[in-house]
């Protein structure tokens, strides 16, 4: 084989995706020393996206205080490349930086993020790749609008101060005179692997909020808010923004990228591949290694390695998938993978198998199992 690319996800709580993808090549050059290995960092939108794509542009990482949920400082990380910012909105809006019991979606808020994209738009970016999974909020992005200069007012012609998932039903009218026009030139790509509505029995109260600290009254009064915003939102942008798929993602971020901020929902793992120019990396490979902690029914559903494989079938290239952990299933089989490797040979427990060291080792051996048999 002249030339290998390794394009996995990370295998969570053992190994990031540069980790994988080293620990494969030692055991291509087993076997291969002389192949060109071209290592790709690759996720589906969720944890691991900034590093991913950050480093696969050659981008740096930028790290500010912001308000957490609750308004608290906090530490949020985000990545630039050129003019294209990389932000996990969970870095400053999600359910990890609020304890248990101060969890309550009908509090929470937003602003943080609007704080990462508007110090983005300062240094100059005017791309955006935003993955909005594991958030904390249920405020329809209404936090986040409010950094970006929007103002929400009540009926009695007052701005709200302090929007919030609680607040939603007070808002009558929506003022976005004010909003700087470095945020009306920009774009923004976001990474959305649900198809929530933004409201309704399957919308993004009902949903989400009750893994966000939402009791069934909260919920109700949650929902009953998202919908009389979403009548707010038709009245201002001729825009009915409950159908459309994803628009209840974290809460209804989603809903307010695209109504706000003419975003565009995508696949999470779509994004990322765009984004590295993944079909270029991999025009002349031979073989195409990718993989994620779990293989197993959920892989098909917008995993990192469904999405490599769309690719990689099209081009005709082989692709075979290793994972920590592989549950073999009809949809597994189904998708067309070369191979599916599990990289443990016998049972461990979990805390073994999950020491990087450990993990590291067997990803190697499995990898060069996978080369010789290729032979």
């Amino acid at each position: 084989m002249k030339k290998i690319v390794v394009a996995s996800d990370s295998f969570k709580g053992s190994l990031s995706s540069k980790d994988v993808a080293q620990s494969a090549s030692r055991g291509i050059h087993e076997i291969y020393p002389r192949c060109e290995i071209v290592q790709v960092n690759v996720a589906d939108g969720g944890e691991g996206t900034v590093d991913a794509v950050v480093e696969a542009l050659g981008g740096s990482f930028i790290t500010i205080s912001v308000k957490n949920p609750l308004d608290y400082p906090v530490a949020a990380t985000y990545g630039i490349a050129g003019d294209t910012a990389v932000i996990e909105m969970a870095s400053a809006s999600g359910l990890p930086l609020i304890a248990a019991e101060e969890r309550d979606p009908s509090k929470t808020s937003t602003y943080g993020t609007g704080e990462m994209i508007l110090d983005a738009i300062n240094r100059g970016c005017r791309n955006f790749l935003v993955g909005i999974g594991g958030s904390a909020t249920n405020d329809a992005g209404t936090g986040m609008l409010q950094a970006l200069g929007f103002r929400f007012i009540d009926a009695q012609g007052n701005e709200i101060e302090r929007c919030c998932g609680g607040i939603l039903g007070e808002i009558a009218q929506i003022d976005d005179s004010q909003v700087p026009a470095e945020v009306r030139e920009s774009t923004f790509t976001i990474a959305c692997d649900v198809d929530t509505p933004f409201c309704g029995s399957i919308g993004a109260a009902y949903v989400f909020a009750p893994q966000k600290g939402a009791s069934p009254q909260m919920v109700e009064s949650l929902d009953k808010g998202m919908a009389s915003f979403a009548k707010v939102i038709e009245q201002k942008y001729s825009l009915d923004i409950v159908p459309i798929a994803g628009a209840g993602a974290a809460g209804g971020m989603g809903g307010a990228f695209h109504a706000f901020l003419n975003g565009t929902l995508r696949s999470g793992v779509e994004m990322v591949l765009d984004a590295i120019n993944f079909n270029d990396v991999i025009a002349d490979a031979d073989l195409v290694i990718t993989g994620e902690g779990k293989v197993d029914f959920q892989t098909p559903k917008g995993k990192t390695a469904a999405g490599v494989l769309a690719r990689t079938k099209k081009m005709g290239i082989p692709t075979v998938a290793i994972g920590g952990c592989v549950e073999p299933c009809a949809e597994l089989n189904a998708m067309g993978f070369a191979g599916i490797y599990p990289i443990l040979e016998e049972t461990v427990p979990l805390e073994v198998a999950m020491q990087h060291d450990f993990a590291s080792a067997n990803v190697t051996k499995t990898v060069a199992r996978i080369i010789k048999n290729w032979e």
